[in-house]
């Protein structure tokens, strides 16, 4: 991470006008208390009167999504779990769409980490929440999760211990019909990005390693899925072209959706390989950095009339 001073942001090029604005969460338009600033929600309100979608797109599960929910305008959808689900704010972040990791390579992952990296836990995200090891670190847990290994977690036929209204024992499908969203894998000891460069090497052809945590948390999806990828096929459903999407972001996960964007942001405080991935900066999270440029490109293109192309004329 890097506390390096922001160079004063600048609008994307003249020639294409903004369609659509994505934005991570954490470290881009939180702030790091977990709050979006009065002068944020008025930059967000503002992009979409003058036309401007915006979306979402973050490593946070659904259920994680209160935050945001009432600043998201029109079309009322959100990028979860690094593009494996998508979720209709308006309707309580009810998932619409999933690119599941399947259960047989999610157990491949398993394996394959354990060795490479000796020490590891891991927790299972599915549509319904998240589960995981007894030495998975505590970290905003769900406390109506299943605790059991992972193997376990992922089995096909894994129970889960029922008691009924009698009192008698009884095992049930613990999982019915509930997709595996991601994997995450902590480590104790690595360093982040060592860890991350480590999984990849050891399963990278399995499933799509990434990382946004400060500490050795991996985020694991199914093969190919992205952040970019679904963000991609929202803006084509939309007739959106990449040269008219605008994203910011912070992290590691995120580098795959700023290089897609015809223009991208990262923050002061972004990682170093997001720094040299992305085309413009701007100020940190907590100095309002995506409502600075919103603003910027608000005073640059304003409400001008689209061509032909639905583009926007600069004024």
């Amino acid at each position: 991470m890097t506390d390096a001073p922001a160079t004063p942001p600048r609008a994307p090029a003249p020639s294409v006008a903004p369609r659509l604005i994505a934005t991570d969460l954490d470290g881009t338009l939180l702030r790091d208390d977990k709050t979006v600033s009065d002068r944020t929600i008025a930059a967000l309100a503002a992009a979409e009167r003058a036309g401007i979608e915006v979306f979402f797109v973050t490593g946070r599960p659904a259920r994680w999504m209160g935050v945001v929910s009432d600043h998201v305008h029109g079309h009322g959808l959100a990028i979860c779990a690094n593009g494996a689900a998508v979720v209709d704010l308006h309707r309580g972040g009810r998932i619409v769409e999933v690119s599941p990791l399947e259960r047989t390579i999610a157990l491949d992952v398993v394996e394959a980490l354990r060795s490479a990296a000796p020490g590891t836990s891991f927790a299972v995200e599915r549509t319904s929440g998240i589960h995981y090891e007894p030495q998975y670190p505590p970290l905003l847990l769900d406390p109506a999760a299943v605790v059991a290994p992972a193997e376990k977690l992922l089995a096909e036929d894994f129970a889960a211990p029922l008691t009924t209204a009698e009192g008698a024992p009884q095992a049930r499908d613990a999982f019915p019909g509930q997709p595996v969203i991601k994997l995450l894998a902590h480590h104790p000891e690595l360093e982040p990005d060592a860890f991350l460069a480590l999984a990849r090497r050891a399963a990278g052809e399995l499933a799509s390693f990434t990382r946004s945590s400060p500490t050795a948390l991996l985020e694991i999806s199914g093969p190919g899925v992205s952040k970019a990828g679904t963000l991609a096929h929202c803006c084509a459903e939309r007739g959106i072209r990449p040269e008219q999407v605008v994203a910011f972001g912070d992290m590691p996960n995120d580098i795959e959706m700023l290089t897609w964007a015809g223009t991208s942001y990262a923050m002061a405080n972004a990682h170093p390989e997001v720094l040299a991935a992305t085309t413009h900066r701007t100020a940190s999270n907590n100095d309002d950095g995506v409502a600075v440029v919103i603003e910027e490109i608000l005073r640059r293109y304003g409400d001008g009339d689209r061509d032909s192309d639905g583009d926007r004329a600069p004024r």
